[in-house]
């Protein structure tokens, strides 16, 4: 809801909680126990982003911000603004694009996959670090040999390829062992098997299209999760490649008035989980980088502990709604959440964090010189759309109805390593075909020459006999003159 140029959450007391719009690029965090308002909170930030213009990209585990699309019920809510003191309140629809990795709900969303880090790709396939260099080995021989690796099968036919030349490939690259080729090679079956090959293609998402603008609302884009969150690696790391993709191809934009796309980054613990080191320090790089391109990113999880302090720190605006803590481990988690605020005096912030209801946050945010503002205990602002599902009718009709639909519903397959790999193999066949040949036809030459040779051996060992004979006659001859002269003389 706007207010006074600002984005307007909630209020503490007759205090009015706000975030502004210039310091959202500095990232967020949404935290608190399931059932406790996170959701809604995710909502109403979503609904003034797109008010002010500036468009969101939300992953949508529970299937239930499809409600976006059309007004809320002003009637079910009119007891909490009017306990807000809210008035000139507006329940409305919101434009909204729609993306579904399998199809179902909405456009496809797809990477080339030549264009995803290893070091996410590896993640998603799960290789251990070996793997993962046979797998930059994989890539870099695509790349010298000019071929494309465009979706899964082509990675596949490239893994066979070096997997049938990895002796002679060791060589020249290092240790190209069969037994990480065959793991690789397993790997992408078992991702095929869960239909992980939807994720790579043509046409691949144009950023361009996530930073629309309609009627002057930011569109919000909403990533259709249920199905690819039952793979949380895979999940998490898509994400992740979403967030890498619009932190290369983004051009530098400074400090903004406000954001240029908003990132709701939802059960944000699953991108750390058993994550590597390089993997760490990859995300640390794309969150501390990405800002500068006009990205703001909200983490959205149960507690502030689930996300490793060196990312934790970058999140500037912090939303903490209730936690619980039965246990010493849930007592910690407390504990460390409620000292992460600047503290106020007048509130106790240990005890509220265990007692809030659901609907209210511990809120801290930046203000406009981008110190963070005490921790106010706030009643969050309830949302302007429905708070359910859309019925199926008006999903369908409202993703095959947007502006961008057709652009990303056909896949293209173009000549890439799969559909080359077969002249390849038959052209190294002719050649080893060839060499054969020419092996065969030096073999033939040099028996040829031996025989040559053999026969020049014999005629010549013959002639010489000829020659030794005929100087034995020779000499014989003038033997026997010069005897008849002697007796001659003699006489």
């Amino acid at each position: 809801m706007l207010k006074d140029g600002l984005l307007y959450l909630g209020n503490a007391g007759d205090l009015h909680v706000n975030m502004m719009y210039s310091q959202m690029n500095r990232h967020g965090l949404i935290a608190g126990a399931s059932g406790t308002g996170k959701t809604t909170t995710l909502r109403v930030i979503a609904e003034s982003l797109s008010e002010n213009g500036v468009p969101t990209f939300i992953a949508d585990v529970k299937g239930d911000l499809s409600g976006m699309i059309m007004p809320g019920d002003k009637e079910a809510i009119q007891g909490r603004l009017d306990s807000m003191g809210v008035e000139n309140f507006e329940c409305r629809a919101f434009p909204v694009h729609f993306f579904d990795v399998y199809r179902k709900w909405g456009h496809p969303i797809r990477s080339v996959l030549q264009d995803m880090d290893t070091v996410l790709l590896s993640r998603i396939l799960d290789l251990t670090d070996a793997q993962r260099g046979v797998l930059n080995i994989i890539f870099r021989i695509a790349e010298e040999m000019e071929l494309d690796i465009i979706d899964l099968k082509d990675l596949q036919a490239m893994t066979r390829y070096v997997g049938d030349h990895s002796k002679e490939l060791t060589v020249q690259y290092g240790n190209v062992s069969k037994q990480s080729v065959g793991a690789i090679q397993r790997k992408l079956l078992e991702l095929e098997t869960q239909k992980g090959d939807l994720l790579f293609g043509m046409p691949a998402l144009n950023i361009d299209d996530l930073l629309d603008v309609q009627g002057g609302y930011g569109i919000m884009n909403i990533l259709e999760c249920e199905e690819l969150f039952q793979h949380p690696m895979t999940y998490s790391t898509f994400l992740l490649w979403l967030l890498d993709k619009l932190y290369r191809e983004m051009p530098e934009a400074g400090d903004l008035d406000k954001p240029k796309i908003v990132f709701f980054f939802d059960e944000a613990h699953l991108l750390f989980d058993n994550a590597s080191r390089q993997l760490l320090e990859k995300i640390e790089q794309i969150i501390k980088l990405v800002r500068s391109k006009g990205v703001g990113i909200f983490f959205i999880t149960q507690a502030p502990t689930d996300i490793p302090d060196s990312v934790l720190a970058q999140l500037s605006n912090r939303i903490q709604h209730a936690l619980r803590a039965y246990t010493p481990a849930e007592q910690k988690k407390v504990k460390t959440a409620a000292e992460a605020f600047r503290q106020n005096p007048d509130l106790n912030t240990m005890e509220v964090i265990t007692t809030m209801k659901t609907g209210y946050a511990l809120v801290s945010v930046l203000d406009e010189f981008g110190a963070p503002t005490i921790v106010q205990e706030t009643k969050i602002l309830p949302p302007m759309s429905m708070m359910a599902v859309a019925p199926e009718d008006r999903r369908m009709r409202a993703w095959q109805t947007d502006s961008i639909y057709g652009k990303y519903e056909k896949d293209i397959d173009p000549d890439s390593a799969y559909e080359q790999m077969d002249d390849i193999y038959a052209s190294e066949e002719e050649a080893k075909e060839q060499e054969k040949l020419e092996q065969q036809r030096a073999k033939e030459e040099a028996r040829e020459a031996a025989r040559k040779e053999k026969e020049g051996d014999w005629a010549g060992r013959l002639a010489k006999k000829a020659r030794t004979k005929a100087e034995t006659e020779l000499i014989n001859a003038g033997v026997r003159s010069a005897k008849k002269w002697l007796k001659k003389l003699l006489k």
